[in-house]
C-alpha cells in the first residue's frame, strides 16, 4: 500500500460520479476498481422524464420516452386564466361601485397536449440560490426531486452488485462534484452541495463524503502507479458541463491540495458551436424569404433567429412544432428554389424531433476527429453528410481554447506556482481527448502530459476515496 494512502476504513469503497451529461459508479476492494453497469453500459445519461401519470423514467429510457412521445406531435398552445384583480387610482369619480377601477387578468400559456417533461443537465441548476419550484402538470417539484430518481437507479445497481457478492447492503459512497457549480452567487457551491446531499439521502446513500472531481481523478492515477510519486500534479478534468483543475503536492507520506479551479466550460458548449456553425446553414440560416404581405412583396432574411435557441436545447426543441414556427418554414419550403431543401430539413427536424439525433452525430464527429484529421458529420435522417477537417473544427472552438488558456494560468496562480513547478499533467474527461486541447497543454507542459481513463477516472477515484475514508469537502 502506498504510504500516502492511509489504512482503509471500508472493506469495499463505492464512488458515484453524477455528471452533467452522464453518470457513472465504481467499487474498489483495495486492489481493483470495477465499474458498475448502470444500464446496458457503465454510463447512464443524467436524464429524468416525467409523464402525465407522474411515472419517472431515467437514463436512456428517459430520452427514448421523450423522443417517442414528441415525434410528429403538433404543439398547440392555449391561454389559461390564472385569476383577476381590481386595480385603480384610489380616486372616486362616482358612486363607490363606479370607482376608477379596471379588471386585470393574469394569463399563462400552456401546451395542454404535453405528454411529459424531460430534464437533462439538471446538475447545472443546483447552484441557483433561489429555491424555486418547477411546476410539472400542476404539481410543484424541487430540483432535488428531479435528481433523486437518477440516484435511486444508481444505488439500485450498487445494491444488485453487493447482493451478488454477498455483501451487506451499502449506504455509503464518495460523491463527486465540480470545483465550482454554475452560477454567479457567492453561496452557489454550498447550496448545490446541500441539494446534492439531500438527493443522495433520499436515494439511500446516507453515509456521504464529497470529493471534487479533478481530485478524484488524481487519486485514481496515483493508485494506478506501481511506485510512489513525489512532486506536483496538475489534473485537468474536461467533461460535458465543466472544466475543472486540481493541483496536488505529493510527498513520500502524504499529498495535499494546493489549489482547485473550475469554470462552466464543457463538451456541451462545443456541441452547440458545431450545431450553429455547421448545421444551421444547412437548415436555412442566412437564406432570404420572399412573400406577399398586405398585397406587397416583402423580401427579407428568413427569421432563423426565432428557431436557434430551441434547436440547440434539444430537451425543449419540441416547442417548435406549432403553427407560428412551422407555417413560415412550410411557406419558404414551397418556393421550389435550391434553398427549399434546407427548409425541408428544418421542417423534418421540427416534426420528427431530430435535435437529439443531431447532437449524437456531433458527438460521433468529435470522437472521430480526436483520432483522424478529417471526418464526416453523418445525419442520414436529414440527408446530411459533410466532411469536417480537424483544422476547421479547431477554428470553430478557438474561443473556448482561449478560455482554457486563461483557466490554466489562473490555476497556477492560485497554487502560487509556475508551469515549471508542475511535474505531471493528468488530462481526463471526454473533451480532454480533443487534439487542440492536448496541443494547448503541450504549449505549457511539454513532455509532462499523461492521459488517464478519460471516462472512468472520476468514478474510480471516488471509490478509492470512499475505501480510505478521505474527505475533501470544502477544498
Amino acid at each position: 500500500m502506498k504510504s500516502y494512502f492511509k489504512s482503509p476504513v471500508r472493506s469495499i469503497g463505492f464512488g458515484i460520479d453524477f455528471g452533467t451529461s452522464n453518470s457513472a459508479a465504481a467499487m474498489f476492494d483495495g486492489h481493483k476498481v470495477s465499474m458498475i453497469d448502470l444500464s446496458e453500459q457503465v454510463f447512464m445519461p443524467s436524464a429524468t422524464y416525467i409523464d402525465k401519470d407522474f411515472i419517472n423514467y431515467t437514463g436512456d429510457e428517459a430520452i427514448e420516452e421523450y423522443i417517442s412521445a414528441n415525434r410528429g406531435r403538433t404543439v398547440e398552445l392555449a391561454g389559461e386564466l390564472l385569476g383577476e384583480e381590481r386595480t385603480g387610482t384610489g380616486d372616486k369619480v362616482g358612486p363607490e361601485d363606479e370607482s376608477d377601477t379596471q379588471k386585470v387578468f393574469g394569463h399563462a400559456v400552456h401546451d395542454f397536449g404535453l405528454p411529459g417533461r424531460l430534464f437533462r443537465g439538471t446538475k447545472r441548476l443546483l447552484g441557483n440560490v433561489a429555491d424555486e419550484r418547477i411546476i410539472i402538470f400542476g404539481r410543484p417539484f424541487r430540483l432535488v426531486a428531479l435528481i433523486t430518481p437518477i440516484l435511486l437507479r444508481i444505488h439500485k445497481a450498487i445494491k444488485a452488485i453487493t447482493q451478488n457478492l454477498n455483501i451487506n447492503q451499502q449506504t455509503h459512497a464518495s460523491l463527486g462534484h465540480p470545483v465550482n457549480f454554475e452560477g454567479d452567487q457567492s453561496k452557489r457551491n454550498d447550496v448545490a452541495i446541500e441539494r446534492l446531499s439531500e438527493s443522495f439521502r433520499h436515494a439511500g446513500i446516507t453515509d456521504q463524503k464529497f470529493c471534487p472531481e479533478p481530485i478524484a481523478a488524481t487519486l485514481s492515477y496515483l493508485f494506478s502507479q506501481n511506485t510512489e510519486f513525489e512532486g506536483n500534479i496538475l489534473t485537468i478534468d474536461f467533461g460535458g458541463g465543466t472544466l475543472d483543475f486540481a493541483i496536488l503536492k505529493c510527498s513520500e507520506s502524504k499529498f495535499e491540495v494546493a489549489a482547485t479551479h473550475g469554470i462552466a466550460l464543457g463538451g456541451d458548449k462545443i456541441d452547440q458551436i458545431i450545431f450553429k456553425e455547421v448545421i444551421f446553414p444547412l437548415l436555412g440560416k442566412g437564406e432570404r424569404w420572399r412573400r406577399l404581405v398586405d398585397g406587397l412583396v416583402v423580401d427579407t432574411l428568413f427569421p432563423f433567429s426565432d428557431f436557434e435557441e430551441l434547436l440547440i436545447n434539444w430537451p425543449v426543441s419540441y416547442i417548435l412544432n406549432q403553427n407560428k414556427f412551422t407555417g413560415p418554414v412550410m411557406d419558404r419550403m414551397s418556393k421550389g428554389d435550391p434553398a427549399s431543401v434546407k427548409f425541408k430539413r428544418l421542417y423534418d427536424v421540427i416534426k420528427q424531433n431530430y435535435s437529439f439525433q443531431i447532437f449524437q452525430s456531433i458527438k460521433d464527429l468529435k470522437c472521430s476527429l480526436s483520432f483522424a484529421t478529417e471526418a464526416y458529420l453523418d445525419i442520414p435522417e436529414l440527408d446530411i453528410y459533410v466532411l469536417i477537417t480537424r483544422k476547421k473544427f479547431e477554428n470553430m472552438i478557438s474561443p473556448l481554447l482561449s478560455e482554457l488558456d486563461c483557466a490554466i494560468q489562473k490555476s497556477l496562480h492560485k497554487a502560487g506556482m509556475s508551469k515549471n513547478s508542475i511535474d505531471i499533467v493528468i488530462r481526463t474527461g471526454g473533451s480532454s481527448l480533443i487534439p487542440a486541447v492536448n496541443d494547448k497543454l503541450l504549449h505549457y507542459f511539454s513532455g509532462k502530459i499523461v492521459n488517464h481513463d478519460p471516462f472512468t477516472s472520476v468514478a474510480a477515484g471516488l471509490a478509492i476515496s470512499d475505501y480510505f475514508g478521505l474527505n475533501f469537502f470544502g477544498k
